[in-house]
């Protein structure tokens, strides 16, 4: 291990956010060994089952070695028998995101091979965008401000600020430059509103392509948020990288998940200026927790995504190659036909997808 350790806090959650966080942790200890890195795995209590045992769904004591942790790797947190008083769900997830100001949800949606897709398209195999959700404002700006007016009349009230919209559209472009090196293709960022009808929304296009000035290596187009839904079914493997308000956000990267086999291979992080997130983008799912059952890829793949910043942080050239390994490992286990999980209409479960990808690690080339 190294003398140099990153410090990771490990939020494990409820539900199958625990089983798939087992299977995470033991594909970093194994890519640990192969690069000789260090890694201090910090237990981290909160969630649903936390609150109820305690009244507090994430102790101040979890928020500080959060925050000062190189990273936060989280499960999942939330169960549906469990709720503040209003009815709104235990999401300790969402307290990050505004305490830590982690304003870029990223939420990369990829075709791996061997997994089902939802399009018969040949295209298909082809997907590979990444949804960029805004994740502290827009219409989340009012969670826990809404109203209720004489039992008649509920308000919530959307955010947009000049600020928030130029550092999310810096990160687009920035995102398609470091994609385009990647993928030896050109870089496009298309920005996702509803501008025609919301002055908000023609705001955050007006502060969008004044930014996309500055990169005129990266094409910038813009597209409505009804025909974004449309397009992602028509022909989803035309776009890269699409920028959008919170809930826009929330509502499409489910409909990318479901693109490339759902929300077991829907990896996702949240990233501000200083700390960042990592997280699958499901829940705790209880229907299934304790099975055995939980497919893990999501989660891996969001470890993946916290070793690749950490190496675009600290200038750790082996934290992306472990990145980029683990993701090869994916690839292969699935594409090979070794494993088919539960979710995909398989039999393997955590246990034996895990092992899968350890077993390929550093097998093939990335």
């Amino acid at each position: 291990m190294s003398n140099n350790a990153f410090q990771i806090s490990v939020m494990p959650g409820d539900g199958i956010g625990i089983e798939v966080m087992e299977a995470a942790t033991a594909v970093l200890q194994a890519v640990e060994k192969r690069h000789n890195l260090g890694f201090r795995l910090i237990n981290t209590p909160g969630g649903a089952h936390h609150y109820k045992d305690t009244g507090t769904p994430m102790p101040e004591s979890s928020f500080e070695t959060a925050e000062k942790a190189d990273a936060i790797l989280f499960g999942a947190m939330g169960w549906p028998d469990i709720r503040f008083a209003d009815g709104t769900e235990i999401a300790p997830q969402l307290d990050l995101r505004f305490r830590l100001e982690l304003f870029a949800g990223v939420r990369p949606i990829r075709a791996i091979p061997g997994v089902p897709l939802a399009l018969a398209s040949p295209h298909a195999s082809e997907i590979d965008f990444v949804i960029l959700r805004e994740s502290t404002e827009g219409l989340f700006a009012s969670r826990g401000k809404g109203t209720v007016e004489n039992d008649q009349t509920a308000r919530e009230t959307m955010v947009i600020t000049r600020d928030t919209t130029e550092r999310l559209s810096h990160f687009a472009f920035r995102l398609a430059e470091r994609r385009a090196e990647r993928r030896g293709r050109k870089g496009l960022v298309t920005i996702v509103d509803k501008s025609n009808v919301f002055r908000a929304f023609a705001f955050m296009r007006k502060v969008f392509f004044e930014v996309a000035r500055a990169y005129p290596q990266v094409e910038a187009r813009h597209n409505s948020i009804d025909a974004m839904a449309l397009d992602l079914i028509r022909k989803p493997w035309d776009f890269d990288v699409l920028p959008m308000e919170n809930m826009f956000g929330d509502i499409l990267s489910d409909l990318g998940a479901g693109l490339v086999g759902g929300m077991g291979f829907a990896p996702s992080a949240d990233v501000g200026a200083k700390h960042a997130m990592f997280q699958p983008s499901h829940g705790s799912a209880p229907d299934i927790a304790g099975r055995g059952i939980a497919n893990p890829t999501a989660m891996i793949l969001s470890m993946a995504m916290m070793l690749d910043w950490l190496g675009e942080q600290h200038g750790s050239a082996s934290c992306i190659e472990a990145a980029a390994e683990i993701s090869t490992a994916i690839d292969a286990a699935f594409g090979s036909g070794a494993v088919r999980s539960c979710d995909v209409g398989g039999q393997d479960g955590t246990g034996a997808i895990t092992r899968a990808v350890i077993e390929r690690l550093g097998k093939t080339g990335h």
